[in-house]
């Protein structure tokens, strides 16, 4: 489970189908009001106090992001408390600790960040061989990101793609939405073609 900061009010949080798995929590599980997803929660919670400070009192909005290959993405942002004189500070607790409004998302891409632009190139020369010649390459958060809509891939080579791209970046639980409202495009399309042509 990794967790970042995205604002003062807003966490990002990106789980893997292992750290699902070992709470025995299926991906469909997280459409579902369950005990065991609310136990999640909860950890999430504590160990988003503990490493970022982040404190989850109040209405909180939640957004969950499935992506097939790299597990979920969790973002969780915190609304602002209207005080009423009126209540009790018990009344307050009860409903400060249990406010929260989720949001379900399925993504099918399939997002690879690489640190070096030479690691991209790596991944594209395996790729272009045999897999696919298809990919967006995006500029973000001075990362190299290829992204790829698994629609047309048959189940061994949508496998395969993933331990390439594995084998040279790492998933990213960044979302086709950001990228493009955040990131530069740099290879609209066919950028596995293009990366393995261009630097042959």
């Amino acid at each position: 489970m990794r967790m970042e900061r995205l604002s003062q009010d807003k966490i990002r949080i990106f789980l893997t189908f292992d750290d699902l798995t070992e709470r025995g929590i299926q991906k469909e599980d997280m459409w579902r009001e369950i005990p065991k997803v609310h136990e999640l929660f909860s950890e999430m919670m504590d160990q988003a106090y503990s490493e970022l400070g982040f404190d989850a009192s109040g209405p909180l909005a939640v957004e969950v992001f499935a992506m097939p290959a790299q597990g979920m993405v969790v973002i969780v942002t915190r609304g602002k408390l209207d005080k009423d004189p009126e209540s009790s500070s018990e009344d307050e607790l009860d409903e400060e600790v249990y406010e929260m409004e989720v949001t379900l998302e399925q993504s099918e891409a399939i997002i690879y960040r690489f640190r070096d632009i030479e690691d991209a190139i790596g991944a594209a020369k395996m790729l272009s061989s045999h897999l696919t010649e298809e990919g967006r390459m995006y500029r973000y958060q001075n990362q190299w990101i290829l992204c790829f809509d698994p629609a047309g891939l048959e189940n061994s080579s949508y496998h395969a793609l993933i331990a390439v791209l594995a084998e040279y970046g790492e998933a990213t639980s960044v979302t086709p939405a950001v990228l493009e409202e955040y990131g530069k495009l740099i290879i609209a399309s066919n950028a596995v073609k293009v990366l393995s042509e261009s630097f042959s």
